[in-house]
């Protein structure tokens, strides 16, 4: 278990330290190029991440599941075949693939997203897919082999380049350039992050490899058990990705009915999609962490049959992150609005940070709960239940950001909704599986702790008498108090953390 939480708790800190410089890369795009540029670039990438997803198929998630049964039978001699086979699916899917994009990308922009400046930054998006993808193998290839510290470094490689060529590269090329040149040279320079990735990843698999008895190359691993796993997870996650390349046509489409026009309102998408939600996201690190770290170790457990092991790392998994979106969903409620305008010079946010805030609670047990249903061969359950959540979202986003009276609060609302009925799905889904033992009063307590906090706590200290950063340590000091009293934080979880935390330090 402390192999399980020491590479969850270094995966976390390095998606923290990801997550904090992808912020400094915001704030200092939106400075630089401002909201016009950036929404352009924000309503570019869910096509992005669509046309990655149709690349890849599922086949990172399936490698890491597949490496990490062979390896509770030490067949180290099978992970090369499994990743002959993955690179054949991925070059033949972006040969397939590819030209498509260039052809529909024109269609898109012009036709779908109503605005003609997108279409420079799609097509640079279509020449990030191929070195994503690549990378995706790596990764899914080192978490196969529970080897977290490739993908955390290569991670914070990516942001740390990107932030520097934006910083320095990019306001040389700013002076004539439009704001659709602006968003294409922000994401000429995320492709520039991915290749360094990708060759720090390539150099790290070479040298292990170098070092593994087997030098001779193996066969191929056969396709049928990759695509068993790789195709109904590839469904869920290209689904996903479908829904959130639509949500910004759909969005742009039902506010032109109200009258606004598709430039105000790719604008407009930038801000909601690039600095409210990516901020109610923040804390999500943790429990992303927990959902890489999960497949390979949960599948470890259920190969071998070890029940107990199984049921403690999805309760411990699972308690992290709910304590996470307790944490979360307390702090931007009551301070949600103060940190946006702090943070982004974003004003009138408060509003919609309380209504996301209590949904997204349950945002934060999303990805460990459909990672947990991957790895107990309940990819169809996973897939299923992001279906409905999806295609609830977009019919109430058209439905209510089409309306005059509410607008953009009601796109709001939509996301909001379509995380909770993904997640109570997930968890119906999982306490149907015994050796898991979780249900919904798993999660039911730390919710009322929640809400306890965010009624009581204005009434014992008031909020606004003090400065910003006092008033959410308050707020944070007052929840754990109650998390405590109520059982959520017990000494011997703690100290197990303090523990790993120690011998990690002794490590390094």
């Amino acid at each position: 278990m402390s192999t399980f939480l020491r590479g969850s708790i270094l995966l976390m800190f390095a998606i923290f330290l990801s997550k904090f410089l992808g912020f400094i890369y915001r704030m200092q795009f939106v400075r630089l190029t401002g909201e016009e540029a950036y929404g352009i670039y924000m309503t570019a990438y869910p096509a992005f991440i669509f046309f990655l997803s149709l690349i890849q198929l599922g086949i990172p998630i399936a490698m890491s599941k597949i490496i990490a049964e062979l390896r509770t039978r030490n067949a180290v001699s099978s992970y090369f075949s499994v990743m002959r086979t993955s690179v054949i699916v991925t070059v033949i899917s972006i040969l397939a693939f590819t030209p498509i994009f260039l052809y529909v990308t024109p269609f898109i922009s012009e036709n779908l997203l109503k605005n003609d400046a997108i279409t420079m930054t799609l097509y640079v998006t279509i020449a990030i897919v191929p070195i994503a993808a690549a990378g995706g193998i790596l990764k899914g290839f080192f978490q196969g082999i529970a080897r977290i510290e490739e993908t955390a470094v290569s991670q914070l490689m990516e942001q740390i380049i990107r932030i520097l060529l934006i910083t320095f590269l990019l306001p040389l090329l700013l002076h004539s350039a439009s704001p659709k040149e602006a968003a294409a040279y922000a994401m000429g320079m995320s492709l520039l992050g991915e290749i360094a990735s990708l060759l720090y990843l390539r150099w790290k698999y070479v040298k292990w490899k170098a070092k593994q008895a087997i030098r001779k190359a193996s066969n191929a691993y056969p396709l049928s058990p990759l695509l068993s796993i790789a195709l109904p997870s590839s469904g869920s996650k290209l689904f996903g990705s479908f829904t959130w390349f639509l949500e910004p046509i759909i969005f742009i489409k039902a506010l032109a009915i109200t009258g606004i026009t598709s430039v105000a309102a790719t604008t407009l998408y930038g801000v909601i999609s690039g600095v409210l939600v990516p901020l109610l996201l923040f804390p999500s690190f943790i429990p992303y962490a927990l959902s890489v770290v999960l497949i390979p170790a949960v599948s470890d457990a259920f190969a071998r049959r070890n029940n107990s092991l199984l049921k403690e790392r999805i309760h411990l998994s699972l308690k992290f992150s709910t304590l996470t979106g307790c944490y979360a969903a307390t702090l931007f409620y009551l301070h949600g609005g103060e940190l946006v305008s702090a943070l982004f010079h974003v004003e009138n946010a408060t509003t919609y940070m309380k209504i996301l805030s209590p949904i997204f609670f349950f945002y934060y047990i999303q990805s460990p709960l459909f990672s947990i249903l991957q790895a107990l061969n309940n990819s169809k359950a996973a897939f299923f239940n992001s279906l409905y959540g999806g295609v609830g979202k977009l019919l109430l986003l058209f439905f209510l950001a089409s309306q005059a009276s509410i607008q953009e609060k009601g796109a709001i609302v939509a996301i909001g909704f379509g995380v909770l009925i993904t997640s109570f799905l997930h968890i119906a889904s999982l306490k149907q599986k015994k050796e898991a033992q979780i249900g919904f009063s798993f999660f039911a307590l730390p919710y009322v702790i929640f809400l306890f906090t965010i009624i009581s706590r204005p009434f014992f200290f008031s909020i606004g008498e003090h400065s910003l950063i006092l008033d959410c340590l308050f707020t944070l000091l007052y929840l754990t108090v109650g998390l405590v009293l109520f059982g959520q934080i017990k000494r011997k979880e703690v100290n197990v953390i303090l523990q790993i935390l120690r011998t990690s330090k002794k490590k390094f």
